[in-house]
């Protein structure tokens, strides 16, 4: 958990400012400044499958370990980089870093967690929205002296991250599978489970609605406020990392107490798709005024945080659900693959579909657009979950891990009610 507060905070605290800089003091041209970002983004999105397969191979830990120390070193090398070969080598660096940790992390905190993932997860995104929160506030403060300041304090971060994660956390390594595969096999195997690869597909909808706190969000932010726009925005942030740090264990708890995980997903979907209601109501036909418009943004930011927190510790769950308990890392490799594949597809799409509304003075159509990659996300999950086979176990813990208040009882009974309503999956009681 620490640690990965850590890798969000030394990263948050440099990369929102990474763009100016290089287009700043740096001056290179977009295109350039495109380039290093895309790089970054591609060796890690891209690699997330090798960084699983190699974490299932050679342990989490040393997974762990190595992709925070290249970090480090990717991000001492912006210390010094000022051509754009340097500065490729070290965006490069800082991405697979992550494709290195990522799958890794969530691997070890499911094994870690055994029957009590579900609450695992939901910490872990406490520490991993606390993370993003204090990061570019760290940053900013940092800014005021140097970038090159800012670089050197996030690559002392994950230097003591990976001191410390080598001294510190135990050794785990994946269960030993009883027939040795090649990398091929597990990957064709895990192609193989339709059912992964469906629930992989029907979650990129999540992840472009969720990512839109940093895209069409801020935009929103620039149009409305001008030049308060940096104000706005980081309200948007403050709001988004307050509600899901204070509002995650909640959230998560009242999903559980009343549905299993399938029935969960499927009403954070929900919300997240509502989360753009508000925007599309005030930028109909008949305007509401800026006011009305900068609090539709923030409700939308708050309800965007909710969704997220309402899918994360499911999904992850899910995800290890599905993998049966073997290649875990290359299970969430795989998934990460997908996902970032969909974020940069509906990036460009709703990136387009700003700029062709704004243009026709139709806001409403993004807003509305965006509704509807959620709706077809939440149906796509909703028929996964009925169509899962007969007798299927339900991987979450029992309600009362979450619950602290006493359960009713049913009478002559003396069991707790878990689910008042049969969902196609079998619930565990």
């Amino acid at each position: 958990m620490i640690n990965q507060f850590g890798i969000n905070l030394g990263f948050y605290m440099l990369m929102p400012y990474l763009a100016g800089y290089l287009a700043g003091p740096l001056g290179l041209a977009a295109w350039a400044v495109g380039l290093v970002l895309g790089v970054r983004n591609f060796s890690q999105q891209g690699m997330f499958l090798l960084g699983g397969t190699l974490a299932d191979r050679l342990g989490y830990k040393p997974l762990i370990v190595a992709g925070c120390l290249l970090r480090t070193g990717g991000f001492a090398l912006l210390i010094f980089a000022e051509s754009l070969p340097g500065l490729l080598i070290a965006s490069a660096a800082t991405g697979f870093a992550g494709a290195l940790f990522n799958p890794a992390v969530r691997a070890y905190l499911a094994a870690e967690a055994g029957d009590r993932r579900v609450e695992a997860f939901a910490i872990f995104n406490i520490f991993y929205q606390a993370g993003i929160l204090a990061g570019p506030l760290v940053g900013l403060a940092l800014m005021a002296l140097e970038f090159r300041v800012t670089a050197a304090a996030a690559a002392i971060v994950f230097a003591a991250l990976t001191v410390a994660q080598l001294f510190a956390l135990p050794t785990r390594r994946p269960a030993e599978p009883q027939t040795r595969t090649s990398v091929l096999e597990d990957w064709r195997t895990i192609v193989a489970n339709r059912r992964f690869v469906a629930f992989s597909l029907a979650m990129i909808g999540s992840y472009i609605l969720s990512f839109q706190i940093y895209l069409a969000l801020p935009l929103q932010a620039e149009h409305l406020a001008g030049d308060r726009a940096r104000a706005l925005t980081s309200a948007l942030f403050v709001i988004s990392g307050v509600v899901a740090v204070a509002g995650q264990l909640r959230i998560t708890a009242w999903l559980r107490s009343r549905w299993g995980s399938g029935r969960s997903l499927v009403a954070g979907m929900t919300v997240l798709a509502a989360s753009f209601l508000p925007l599309a109501i005030v930028s109909g036909p008949t305007p509401f005024g800026t006011p009305a418009a900068i609090g539709a943004l923030l409700v939308a930011a708050a309800l965007l945080a909710v969704g997220t927190a309402a899918v994360f510790p499911f999904e992850m769950d899910t995800v290890v659900a599905l993998s049966g308990n073997r290649l875990v890392a290359t299970h969430y490799g795989f998934y990460n693959t997908v996902v970032g594949i969909g974020i940069l597809i509906g990036n460009l799409a709703t990136g387009a579909v700003v700029g062709a509304a704004r243009a026709a003075d139709a806001d409403w159509a993004v807003w509305t657009g965006l509704m509807a990659v959620g709706a077809l996300a939440a149906l796509a999950l909703y028929l996964l979950d009925r169509r899962a086979p007969a007798g299927e176990p339900d991987s979450l813990p029992p309600v009362e891990d979450f619950v602290t208040e006493p359960l009713p009882v049913l009478a002559g009974g003396g069991r707790h009610r878990r689910d008042p309503a049969p969902t196609g999956r079998h619930h565990r009681r």
